[in-house]
């Protein structure tokens, strides 16, 4: 396995329900103590992180999280909001209920909408991949990339079981280099992360940045 650095990789994530202001404030001054990607918070957080990071580490939030099956127009005005409030990047659940319906025009329309309205913002469709199987997340692949998004993510970390290797392994065979992966949900050591992008992974979302960089560090 070649040595990779992994913070490039990692969007370091605070998503849980009970984060307080003192959880994100102290996340968001880790947040710059390792090149991360990004920092991805609660929608909620994000004025908040952008007051206090002033374009010194990008941001990230999702949208229609954890469950997906939101309105296109709540979902719509959700990812204006969070933009206008700071967020750099986007991390959209697609409407999985709609998707089981064969709703894919629908998702289709949803996620293309929510890029064209947010020029210049990357935005990362959620498929819950734990939903899906090996056919449902090539056609969900499929949207993803017809609809201009930037990356298809494996998990929210709030289903049955978050990334797999075999996930992103799926994932960067179906997608051919059209729309980069996004592996999340359990990722939690070194040796997972370094798996996980040897697997073809250009994303790693993680709440355990900092320990997995000091375990980095150490070796």
């Amino acid at each position: 396995m070649k040595v990779i650095n992994p913070a490039s990789y990692i969007d370091l994530t605070l998503l849980t329900t009970t984060a307080s202001d003192t959880d994100i404030k102290n996340i968001i001054e880790a947040s710059l103590k390792y090149p991360f990607a990004s920092l991805c918070i609660p929608p909620f957080y994000v004025p908040f992180a952008a007051n206090i990071l002033k374009g010194k580490r990008r941001i990230g939030t999702v949208i229609g999280f954890p469950l997906g099956y939101q309105s296109k127009a709540v979902k719509l005005y959700e990812a204006m909001d969070a933009v206008k409030s700071g967020a750099d990047e986007l991390d959209v659940v697609m409407n999985i209920a709609a998707f089981k319906s064969g709703k894919y025009e629908l998702i289709r329309g949803e996620i293309e909408n929510i890029v064209l309205t947010n020029k210049d913002i990357i935005v990362k469709v959620i498929i819950e991949s734990s939903y899906l199987t090996d056919a449902e997340e090539a056609t969900a692949c499929k949207i993803a990339i017809e609809s201009r998004a930037h990356f298809v993510k494996t998990s929210t970390g709030f289903a049955t079981k978050g990334a797999t290797i075999g996930d992103v392994k799926l994932l960067v065979k179906i997608v051919r280099g059209k729309i980069k992966v996004k592996a999340s949900g359990g990722i939690k050591d070194l040796d997972t992360t370094l798996a996980m992008i040897n697997a073809g992974a250009s994303r790693i979302g993680t709440s355990s940045g900092i320990q997995i960089m000091e375990e980095f560090m150490k070796r």
